[in-house]
């Protein structure tokens, strides 16, 4: 087995156990092991999450976010230092936000040797049918199953109340001109640290979705902004719920999903409290969705596989 170091700056806190790149790495045959960036085979960049300082272990330096990618370049600049880099995003940033050797986002440009469109939602997914297992979705309470997405979403929600769910940390920007909207023709229940401030993060709810989605027919389930190829675990979720999925996104969703089986209010007169009435309280009007799979062919990961197996091979 290979030895590949790693070492990542600018990422979330778990992103060494629960990014999916890792446990692709090492279905590769590689064994990785975590570096300090000046010491690693292939360094992964990504936002910072927050204002918060990031630490750097060389020389015990604390950095500013706007300060990383300035030290990055820096020792790029460095004759000896030069791994390979990758930018790597589950945000809505474009994919050549950070100039990289390589990059993976959402993003919907060129697909070639350099960048790899991996929206968030495939690193929860199941695919241990392809061999790939490790990966996990503690928010929800399990992975996305790609064959129960392949089928309609069936009858199961029109005896769930009638009422809406919506987790949020936030309601910024337009999300919550559709709580109030949504809240004002079915009843909308909050749950996640917008509405309980003893949650310190969404990853320690407390809770899973699929659990407290039992008890709805509807999921409330905005992305924060338009972006093309920005689709988040939030549709899937909401489906595989047993929930009607309720969300706002750009008209390129049907690239991923079918747009026939969720109520997209993007596409929707949703401040006519008399449109939302009548759709949300007809079953003649919800039946359709109830006849519409989520995902009109199943995805691999074979493809992802095969562009991380050849940045490493450009990279040892």
């Amino acid at each position: 087995m290979k030895q590949l170091k790693l070492s990542a700056i600018g990422q979330y806190s778990t992103y060494k156990e629960e990014s999916l790149l890792p446990i692709v790495l090492s279905s590769l045959g590689y064994r990785i092991i975590w570096v300090d960036p000046y010491k690693c085979d292939l360094l992964i960049i990504g936002k910072p999450m927050s204002a918060l300082k990031l630490i750097l272990k060389k020389g015990g330096h604390l950095l500013l976010p706007n300060q990383v990618h300035a030290l990055i370049n820096k020792m790029l600049n460095n004759g000896h230092y030069r791994p390979v880099t990758l930018f790597h995003t589950c945000e809505n940033l474009r994919h050549d936000c950070v100039k990289t050797d390589y990059s993976i986002s959402f993003d919907f440009s060129e697909e070639n040797d350099r960048h790899y469109r991996l929206p968030y939602w495939m690193e929860l997914v199941d695919w241990s049918h392809e061999g790939l297992m490790g990966n996990t979705n503690k928010r929800f309470g399990k992975l996305l199953s790609i064959s129960r997405m392949l089928q309609p979403l069936g009858n199961n929600f029109f005896s769930k109340p009638r009422k809406a769910a919506l987790f949020a940390s936030h309601l910024d920007g337009p999300r919550k001109s559709f709580y109030k909207a949504i809240d004002n023709v079915v009843p909308v229940d909050g749950y996640g640290k917008y509405f309980d401030k003893n949650i310190s993060s969404h990853s320690d709810s407390g809770f899973d979705k699929i659990t407290i989605l039992q008890n709805y027919a509807f999921n409330l389930c905005p992305e924060n902004k338009l972006y093309p190829g920005y689709y988040t675990e939030k549709i899937p979720e909401a489906f595989l719920g047993d929930t009607l999925p309720i969300t706002w996104t750009d008209r390129n969703v049907s690239v991923d999903f079918n747009p026939d089986a969720f109520i997209n209010l993007e596409q929707t007169d949703w401040r006519n409290a008399g449109i939302l009435h009548e759709l949300l309280h007809s079953e003649k009007q919800l039946r359709p969705y109830a006849e519409q799979p989520l995902l009109l062919k199943a995805p691999s990961i074979q493809p992802f596989r095969e562009f991380i197996d050849n940045i490493i091979r450009n990279t040892l």
